[in-house]
């Protein structure tokens, strides 16, 4: 019986075109939407909830084979460089279930 793996991305973002808390958090839906929708991860804003150009987002999905949730993670950060924001640090791990 396979125990399958858990891949898991942090990334700081920042929106240097947001003047408000309210303008971020339009962003930062629309990120964490494109990510559940194109990759199926489960998406957090887990920082810099009160400020208004910041923000820290995991994502955590699951997956038979760890090739497989590389190659996942690896879209998600061409996707996050691809969008009108600035990508700061990220930090990806893909475990497998029961270490």
């Amino acid at each position: 019986m396979g125990s399958g793996y858990v891949g898991i991305l942090t990334a700081d973002l920042h929106f240097p075109e947001s003047s408000s808390l309210k303008g971020k958090r339009k962003h930062v839906q629309s990120v964490k939407a494109q990510v559940a929708r194109r990759f199926g991860a489960s998406v957090a804003e887990v920082d810099h909830h009160d400020a208004w150009q910041r923000c820290r987002l995991t994502l955590a999905c699951a997956g038979r084979r760890h090739g497989e949730l590389v190659d996942l993670l690896d879209g998600v950060e061409r996707y996050l460089w691809s969008q009108p924001l600035e990508v700061g640090r990220l930090e990806r791990q893909v475990v497998k279930v029961g270490e």
